[in-house]
């Protein structure tokens, strides 16, 4: 197997954590690796930043309770136009709206939109389907623009990465197929877990030694206990014609890497749009270790580039 490209900060990055002598994820339990999924976002990340709007929300959710959002907004007052929904990481089981506030702050800020947040629920608590079930619910409450969200929502981008990334493209799927209040314009898969049901040469390669492992992968799912054959846990079993334009970006070092190749790969064969980037030399989950790999911020900075000439385009063939 010829040696693979691994950039310096990013192999600076893997060596520390080599050097920690932490349990990995995997082997600890799953409150505990909450904690530290949340104390990691404030050493491995950057600071959020100063921002218009940083307001929480909450909206009716489809099992009787109640859905927890935050609203992003560079501008203290917006007309109507397009929201982003975004769903954050963490293998269905960790991760939340705070871990995920920088990025959002960012996204923000650099696309000049509102950014909603989405808390869906997390398993093992709150198993498949609960989390699409959740993040379906969330899409079509913000694209009914209610009073509570204070927006005039004319179009929905939807985005996400890793967990969120699936997350993201089974919304999309959804709102495809039954419309929700506004249309889906764009949507943005972030190193997405897009194909369940298949194995890839990535598993392999990268199944341990470059941040994401395979043990955690199958720790994830173990407890997320997703239906791979069934389109709501693994997307690429639905066809995926008629979705709206895609941004598909993965890192080369990441063991689900080829499930975001594939799934560009097949949106192209269905005849969408897509615009696929691949961080060179970088892992899983950049977008939040960009103090941790400083290189991991020109990879943001150049999805959110191709993102907004997406919805530049979608805009003038309007």
């Amino acid at each position: 197997m010829p040696e693979v490209f691994v950039r310096p900060d990013v192999a600076s990055f893997l060596r520390y954590l080599s050097s920690i002598p932490t349990p990995a994820i995997d082997e600890i339990k799953v409150e505990d690796a909450r904690q530290m999924v949340r104390a990691m976002a404030g050493v491995a990340d950057v600071e959020t930043g100063p921002l218009a709007v940083m307001r929480d929300l909450e909206m009716p959710a489809p099992h009787g309770g109640t859905i927890r959002l935050r609203l992003f907004d560079a501008r203290a007052e917006r007309g109507a136009g397009p929201v982003l929904v975004f769903f954050h990481g963490g293998g269905w089981v960790v991760g939340d709206i705070d871990s995920y506030r920088s990025p959002c702050a960012e996204i923000a800020r650099q696309l000049d939109l509102p950014v909603v947040s989405v808390d869906y629920r997390l398993a093992p608590e709150h198993p498949w389907p609960a989390a699409p079930d959740d993040c379906e619910a969330a899409a079509r409450w913000i694209a009914d623009a209610p009073a509570a969200l204070g927006l005039a929502t004319t179009s929905l981008v939807l985005a996400g990465d890793s967990a969120g990334g699936n997350l993201a493209i089974i919304t999309a799927i959804a709102l495809r197929d039954q419309p929700a209040a506004v249309p889906v314009i764009a949507h943005w898969a972030l190193y997405p877990a897009a194909d369940l049901a298949n194995h890839y040469p990535s598993f392999q390669q990268f199944r341990e030694g470059y941040y994401l492992t395979a043990e955690a992968m199958r720790w994830y799912n173990s407890h997320y206990r997703p239906d791979a054959n069934h389109w709501r846990g693994s997307p690429m079993q639905a066809p995926l014609g008629g979705l709206p334009p895609a941004l598909v970006t993965t890192a080369s070092l990441d063991p689900i890497r080829d499930q975001g190749r594939a799934y560009a790969a097949a949106l192209a064969q269905a005849g969408v749009p897509v615009t696929f980037r691949e961080a060179r030399g970088n892992v899983h989950g950049f977008i939040s270790l960009r103090r941790a790999i400083p290189s991991s911020r020109a990879d943001f900075a150049a999805s959110l580039d191709a993102l907004r000439s997406i919805l530049t385009q979608t805009e003038q063939a309007q």
